[in-house]
């Protein structure tokens, strides 16, 4: 009797889960304080480019226990104390505690700037008022995302898209490193697509996971706007006729080839181009709890190899609906940080530079000035909420949901980040979100980036090596709850 072989199978990677999903538009006010970019020259919003929105998910496993919550902001990002009393708000209706209150930001830089030191600015008097709202929002929306639990199925797809580009460029004739488009080294071009679906198969929410910093609107736009995550949102939407989520990636390094525009038509093109990047990939999906196998040969005018969809068998089912999760910290060193004095001083040298300079006509020099001088707020800022001592404990989460893994973590870490871990897990998808707190501690670059002069280690507070014991860490807990072996580690 011939031996028979199990059949060859292309695994379809898939989360088994109960989730419930709500949205809100959450638009700021026209005149609330907006500027973001130093070398801007107006302070308050003066229009709206696309709504912005607030997507809250709850997540529990496929018996309904072990409740976490996913807010997602269209927002640029917010201090601590703000992020905590939205996120409490969201704990207290969801009946969890607050560790299990997870909140992301699309990172737009043109969706206003609410952080403390600007309420005492033009426009800032709209914040707090703004901020209230928002949690009223998001308690509702917590409410409305209860009442829609359902069991789902959340199948991924990769696909690729060049709108990010490396943003580390060398001027060559002026001797200096610049934020913006570098042509001359690879950029992680990984778009993750996600759609969730009911037990029936029908299409209920998609996610798209992408590494870019929003920064095509820059100091020319005074719009309020979620920059490319709208017109992506709307190309998503408008085929498949569900709610999109945004999940922004890691990216220290990485912005818009075409960016740093006052034009909201170049958002909507890159917005475009990525929505259809995201569609691409969904199209790829077979139908919810299958995957890939070879059938077997069919003679033709050829033998012909068939493969077909095959339903999940109950070991497969029983694999992608393993949960675990992990809250965590890691210990990563402080660099050296300049001091109040310091700061206080040269805001003070800066601010009448830009005075004298609006004085005479001279608008570079102005503009100029009044970029070092918001350097110099933003880190008086940070000082206020760094603890003492040389060590930082730097939060994230890891979440194992079936054949996936969600990662949130703090600030900004370069994109080397998830690549590695990519590496190292390749039977693993990993979506990992930054800006998931701690946003005062800027960028976390490779430590063989530090000391040529990039201007992510301007704002940083952690020193180099940071970035490197962060994958390590976050390595050996993907090892410890999913099972997977690191390959570095074999």
């Amino acid at each position: 009797m011939e031996d028979q072989k199990i059949p060859e199978k292309i695994f379809s990677p898939t989360s088994v889960l109960t989730l419930g999903h709500a949205r809100v538009e959450i638009t700021p006010p026209i005149g609330i304080y907006h500027r973001m970019w130093g070398a801007a020259r107006h302070d308050q919003a003066t229009g709206v480019h696309r709504p912005m929105y607030a997507d809250l998910l709850i997540l529990e496993n496929s018996e309904g226990q072990e409740r976490v919550v996913r807010l997602q902001l269209d927002l640029v990002l917010l201090s601590n104390v703000q992020t905590d009393a939205i996120a409490q708000s969201v704990a207290n209706v969801a009946d969890v505690c607050r560790e299990r209150v997870l909140v992301t930001y699309s990172h737009s830089h043109a969706a206003g700037f609410f952080l403390p030191d600007r309420i005492p600015l033009s426009g800032g008097e709209l914040i707090e008022p703004y901020l209230d709202s928002l949690r009223t929002n998001v308690e509702q929306l917590t409410r409305e995302a209860s009442e829609n639990m359902q069991s789902v199925i959340v199948m991924y797809a990769y696909g690729r898209c060049d709108v990010a580009a490396n943003r580390d460029y060398r001027d060559e004739a002026r001797g200096i490193f610049v934020t913006g488009y570098n042509p001359h080294e690879d950029a992680d071009d990984t778009v993750i697509s996600a759609r969730v679906s009911d037990a029936q198969g029908n299409h209920l929410l998609s996610v798209v996971h992408y590494a870019c910093h929003p920064t095509t609107l820059a100091w020319d736009n005074s719009l309020l706007s979620p920059d490319f995550v709208g017109a992506m949102r709307e190309v998503v939407q408008r085929e498949t006729n569900v709610p999109c989520v945004f999940f922004q990636g890691a990216c220290g390094d990485l912005g818009p080839k075409d960016g740093f525009t006052g034009d909201t038509d170049v958002a909507d093109r890159n917005g475009r181009q990525l929505g259809f990047a995201a569609l691409s990939a969904l199209a790829s999906l077979g139908p919810s709890g299958t995957d890939f196998t070879y059938s077997g040969p069919v003679k033709s005018g050829a033998t012909i190899g068939t493969w077909e969809w095959s339903p999940f068998d109950a070991q497969r089912m029983a694999d992608t609906m393993r949960w675990e999760g992990r809250f965590c910290t890691v210990d990563l060193p402080f660099r050296t940080l300049p001091t109040a004095n310091e700061l206080q001083s040269d805001l003070s040298h800066y601010s009448q530079a830009q005075k004298k300079a609006d004085e005479v006509g001279d608008l570079q020099a102005a503009r100029d000035a009044g970029a070092l001088a918001e350097r110099c707020r933003r880190w008086l800022a940070r000082l206020v909420d760094l603890p003492e001592g040389k060590m930082f404990p730097y939060r994230y989460s890891v979440f194992q949901f079936g054949d996936a893994v969600w990662i949130t973590c703090s600030a900004e870490p370069y994109n080397a980040l998830i690549r590695e871990l990519r590496d190292r897990f390749p039977k693993l998808v990993i979506l990992l979100s930054p800006i998931a707190g701690d946003s005062m501690l800027a960028y976390l670059l490779p430590k063989d980036r530090y000391g040529l002069g990039l201007y992510q280690e301007e704002p940083s507070c952690l020193g180099p090596g940071c970035l490197e014991k962060l994958t390590d860490d976050m390595a050996k807990v993907i090892e410890n709850i999913t099972g997977n072996v690191s390959i570095t580690s074999k």
